[in-house]
């Protein structure tokens, strides 16, 4: 069975805390992602947290915010779970499954960012029962972002 590291994206796309909200969704749309991993500082391979489409949209633009130059840190989800790169498919999905997420930042021993797994990413490597029923529990309702 392949590990996180064999099916992750290297080297995504970072933002900072104080990143604005609307760069921060212009990258989005660029890279035709819906989450961003959260860097300490500009150049840090640190993770802090991570911005996902949903947290823009529930924590800032339906929030009221007027700003769309209102810092990432007032959108971003902190304290996200992590994999590791040697960690086996079936722990990532077991992650994503009790973390109702569909994208699992990768992280080294020193907490740095190395890439990241997606539900996609899963369901092409693993056995479709497996991979159905953790599309199934990530998508119960209230779930990790739904706050």
């Amino acid at each position: 069975m392949p590990s996180a590291q064999d099916i992750m994206t290297t080297d995504p796309t970072t933002v900072t805390p104080e990143t604005p909200i609307d760069e921060a969704a212009r990258l989005m749309k660029d890279q035709n992602v819906g989450m961003l991993p959260v860097v300490e500082h500009e150049g840090s391979e640190r993770l802090v947290g991570v911005v996902t489409d949903r947290d823009i949209t529930i924590r800032h633009v339906a929030e009221g915010h007027a700003s769309p130059s209102c810092p990432v840190s007032e959108a971003m989800s902190k304290n996200v779970k992590t994999c590791s790169p040697g960690d086996d498919i079936k722990d990532v999905m077991r992650v994503m499954a009790t973390e109702q997420v569909r994208r699992i930042p990768i992280v080294d021993e020193r907490g740095s960012l190395v890439g990241v797994v997606a539900q996609a990413d899963v369901a092409r490597q693993a056995d479709e029962d497996d991979s159905g029923k953790t599309v199934e529990k990530i998508s119960q309702p209230y779930g990790k972002h739904s706050d």
